[in-house]
Parts: structure tokens; C-alpha cells; sequence
């Protein structure tokens, strides 16, 4: 009987595991419970350090598949209700994704397992470095998906003060590394090891100094104010199955039209696509008249419409114009889209047969540069961004090298309608609060469903509108210029410092490893 409990055990223990990966995923929604995401790692830890390299790794993967699932989950509906795709082939698809993804930890867990030895500090450190290669990996490589990144959990917690010194992936190994600590010792008490005081009261105390520093830190402005701006964020709530179509085209553009009219800030900014059409299927009048408003003095226009023709391709783009830009050849600034969706704005290679079974406009999109340059209004420089970019920090921080030229206001213009009445939205808006407590930059953040919102330099939300509704947000947002220490070595270095640290760490273990 000892042995059959024993087999259920082991049995039941992956999917215990991805039912607490998949659970955690809650703390990316409400992220006031920040410091329960690094609860659930160190339940992950804890079993790592009793386990094999190979067991090791299937919990990881477990986890990390449970995790992935249900913090994605809304990919269904994009593949589904709006791609037509059967409902099995599309919960399928999200699941091999998860668990495609799910294999960068349970390579780092198994790599835990075999280089662990004894003693919690080593234990933590060999954890947090795994972790970070781990999240480095799924969010860089095969042009990365960082969503859900462990760090955004923490945005609202005290742990959020290490974000611009660290980034989001350095706010992950922290997370856990401390998660490493709280496993380890639970493990020691486990096997008797120490007394209990002994045991708890490191990661504890180590638990308690971090977020003490991080309160400290999170005080520290690297950033100085620069002007004032009032600016008015559309979001048309279009419904998703209507706003390609050329039934209700006509509707969408009057009613664009009107939304653009009735703004009153010096800025407006209007989502991705507002305008879904290229600008040789308008009629010239239309763009006549939206332009009119913001050709003159102290008023300026950003939003998103598709640009390109057969011969040169296509680009997922913005416009930006003011006074300023009326008098140059193209008569407009433009943002093309540098970090391009998978499946959505390019398709990869070998899969052209998956999206052809789909309903949805996708596409091959040619890639903006890296490093466009920012929009000038009224002394502000004001930098675009597109939907899914703003996951891509290390990418955001390359626009501000040199330090002159740095954008003062950031800009993500999005339609996530594709994902329905999803976490997603919740999702995106944090991630996007995450990027300005990195960067110390306001976000203004114009979409077609929501979360229309204004974010300042601090990761707060100062105004918003509800989702899935039709509105123009009236708002004042204050620019910012200077640099955080995540600007200056991402911005030139991108992610390689963490990569050779991560790395680094895992070599030091690997080599000093017990007999």
C-alpha cells in the first residue's frame, strides 16, 4: 500500500502544480497581492530541492504550462470566435504554445536539481539565475513572448522599486530568488535538517530587506519635470468583427471622424488602426479634414493606420501631425511598427498552412527601425509604440540613447478587441505600467477596447476610461527628461548584462557542484 500511495503521489504532484501555476496567474490581474506570485515559486522551489533533475524538470514544465494556459487563455478567442478556427484546433494551439514555452523552465529547474548542493544562499542564487535565463529565453528568442513575465506581479508591491535599476526580468530573479530561499528552507525542515527558527528566519529577514529597499528605492526621481500637455485618448470600441469589414467601414470612419472633431486637448491620440484602411483606399477628403484641425499652431494628432503598396510591402504604422510637419515632402510624421506579432503581422516560417485556416487580415509586415526617432510638439518629444511593443522595455530604452534625444512622453496606441472581454486588458495595462516606473516616463495609452489610460512616471494610473466603451479621455499628462539606471545599460546593452549574469552564476555552481 506504501508503494501504491507513493505512485499516486508522484502522480498527483505535476498537476498540483499545474493547478498552482495556473492560479498564480491571478496576481498578474490584481497585482496588490504582488508578494503571493512569490508564494506559489517557492511551493515550485520547495519541491525542486527534494527532487531529481528529471522530476525536476516536469515540474517545471508543469507549472509552467498551468501558468502559461491560463494567463493566455484569451488567445483562444482571438483564433476562434474571430479566426473561425475549430474550438478544439484553437485550445489546442494555446496549449502546445504554453507548452512550448513551458520547456525553457523545465530545462532551468532540471539544471537546479543537479547543481543544487546544500546550504539556502547557494540554493537561492542558483534558483534566481536559472529563473532569469529561463524568462530571458522565452522572451527573446524566436522574437521572444515576455507576457506574463514573473516581474509584473510586482507592480504594485514594494519590490516594484528595483524596477528602474533592474527592469522587469531583474525584478523576476529577485522574486525568485527569494522564492528560492523560502523553498530551500522548507525543504531543510523537511528533511530535519535545523530547527525551525533557523531555518525561516533567513528568508525572512532576507524577504523583509527586500522590500524595505525596494520602498527605499522606489522614492528616488531620476527624472525631471519638462512641460505640460493636455491630450485627449480615443477609444472607438469598435467591435472586432466589424472594423475590416467593408459593410461597416464607412461607419467606423465617421465615426472616427467625429471622435477627432470633438477633441479638445492639444494632443490627440487615437488607437491602433483607427483608421483601417491605407491611405490611397481614402477619400482625399477625409484626410483633409481630419488633418485640418492640427496643421495650425499648438495642436498635433498621433494614430494608427496601415501604410506601404504592393511594391515596397506594408507596415503596421502611426502618423503623427502638427504645424511642424505639414511643411515637410511627406507632410507627416510616421512610426513604423518595429516589433512585429507573431502569426498576426508576420507569419513564421512553416506555418503558413495554420493561418491560412483563419478568418483574421493577417500578414507579412515589413519592421520599422529599432531606434525610430521620437514626434516634436510644443518641446515635448513624444515616442510611439505599437500594441505588443511595449512588452519589450530593453527595445523602448534604445530610443533613448543618446540621452538629448530621449522621448519625453511615451505612446502606445493598441486594439486588442481580438481578445474579447478578456484578463488581457488588465494585463496590457500593467505591463505598460511596469514600463514607465523602468523608464520614469508617463505613458498615454489610446486603444480601441481599452484600457485607455494615462500613466505617469511612476507606474500610477491618473485617468482612465471603462473598457469596452466609447469615449475620448480628456487628460493633462507632464513630460519627463532624464535617464534611469535601466535606460542607460539597456538602452546600449540591451538584455546582455542579465544574460551574463544568469549565466555566469549557473557556471560558478556548475563547476563548484558537491561530489
Amino acid at each position: 500500500m506504501t508503494g501504491v500511495r507513493r505512485t499516486a503521489r508522484s502522480a498527483l504532484e505535476p498537476v498540483l502544480l499545474a493547478a498552482l501555476g495556473a492560479l498564480h496567474t491571478l496576481v498578474f490581474v490584481e497585482t496588490a497581492f504582488g508578494l503571493a506570485q512569490i508564494g506559489a515559486v517557492a511551493l515550485l522551489a520547495w519541491r525542486v530541492a527534494l527532487a531529481a533533475p528529471r522530476r525536476a524538470a516536469l515540474l517545471g514544465f508543469a507549472f509552467g504550462t498551468g501558468w502559461l494556459c491560463a494567463g493566455t487563455w484569451w488567445l483562444f478567442v482571438s483564433m476562434h470566435r474571430y479566426g473561425g478556427l475549430p474550438a478544439w484546433m484553437a485550445a489546442l494551439a494555446v496549449l502546445c504554445l504554453a507548452a512550448v514555452l513551458s520547456l525553457y523552465l523545465a530545462a532551468a529547474m532540471a539544471a537546479v536539481a543537479r547543481w543544487r548542493g546544500t546550504g539556502v544562499l547557494r540554493f537561492a542564487l542558483l534558483f534566481a539565475a536559472a529563473w532569469l535565463l529561463a524568462e530571458l529565453a522565452r522572451g527573446v528568442l524566436f522574437t521572444g513572448f515576455p507576457w506574463l513575465a514573473s516581474g509584473y506581479a510586482q507592480v504594485d508591491s514594494p519590490l516594484a522599486g528595483f524596477a528602474p535599476w533592474v527592469g522587469v526580468y531583474g525584478m523576476g530573479a529577485l522574486a525568485a530568488g527569494l522564492a528560492g530561499a523560502l523553498g530551500a528552507s522548507v525543504a531543510g525542515l523537511a528533511r530535519a535538517e535545523v530547527g525551525r527558527a533557523r531555518v525561516l528566519a533567513p528568508p525572512a529577514l532576507a524577504l523583509g530587506a527586500a522590500l524595505v529597499a525596494g520602498a527605499v528605492l522606489g522614492r528616488q526621481d531620476f527624472t525631471q519635470p519638462t512641460g505640460t500637455l493636455s491630450v485627449s485618448l480615443l477609444q472607438g470600441n469598435v467591435p472586432q468583427d466589424e472594423k475590416f469589414s467593408a459593410r461597416y467601414v464607412p461607419e467606423a470612419l465617421a465615426g472616427t471622424a467625429a471622435q477627432f472633431a470633438a477633441a479638445r486637448g492639444q494632443l490627440v491620440v487615437g488607437p491602433e488602426t483607427v483608421i483601417p484602411l491605407l491611405p490611397s483606399q481614402l477619400d482625399p477628403e477625409y484626410m483633409q479634414a481630419l488633418r485640418a484641425p492640427f496643421v495650425r499652431p499648438g495642436r498635433a494628432a498621433v494614430f494608427g493606420i496601415p501604410l506601404g503598396d504592393p511594391a515596397s510591402g506594408y507596415t503596421n504604422s502611426a502618423l503623427g501631425i502638427s504645424a511642424g510637419t505639414a511643411a515637410t515632402a511627406a507632410g507627416a510624421y510616421r512610426y513604423d511598427k518595429h516589433h512585429l506579432v507573431p502569426f498576426g503581422e508576420f507569419i513564421p516560417l512553416g506555418f503558413r498552412w495554420f493561418t491560412r485556416m483563419m478568418n483574421i487580415p493577417l500578414g507579412d509586415f515589413n519592421r520599422g527601425p529599432e531606434t525610430a526617432p521620437s514626434f516634436p510638439f510644443l518641446g515635448e518629444r513624444i515616442a510611439p509604440n505599437i500594441c505588443y511593443e511595449d512588452l519589450f522595455g530593453e527595445e523602448l530604452a534604445a530610443r533613448f540613447v543618446p540621452a538629448a534625444e530621449a522621448p519625453t512622453i511615451l505612446a502606445n496606441i493598441s486594439n486588442i478587441g481580438w481578445f474579447g472581454r478578456t484578463v488581457a486588458l488588465d494585463q496590457h495595462l500593467h505591463i505598460s505600467r511596469l514600463r514607465s516606473l523602468e523608464l520614469q516616463r508617463p505613458m498615454l495609452r489610446a486603444t480601441n477596447t481599452g484600457t485607455t489610460a494615462v500613466i505617469d512616471h511612476r507606474g500610477a494610473v491618473t485617468h482612465s476610461l471603462p473598457v469596452h466603451t466609447r469615449g475620448v479621455l480628456e487628460a493633462t499628462v507632464q513630460g519627463r527628461t532624464g535617464n534611469t539606471p535601466f535606460t542607460d545599460w539597456a538602452g546600449r546593452f540591451g538584455l546582455w548584462p542579465l544574460w551574463a549574469i544568469g549565466v555566469a552564476t549557473l557556471v560558478f555552481f556548475a563547476r563548484r557542484r558537491p561530489a
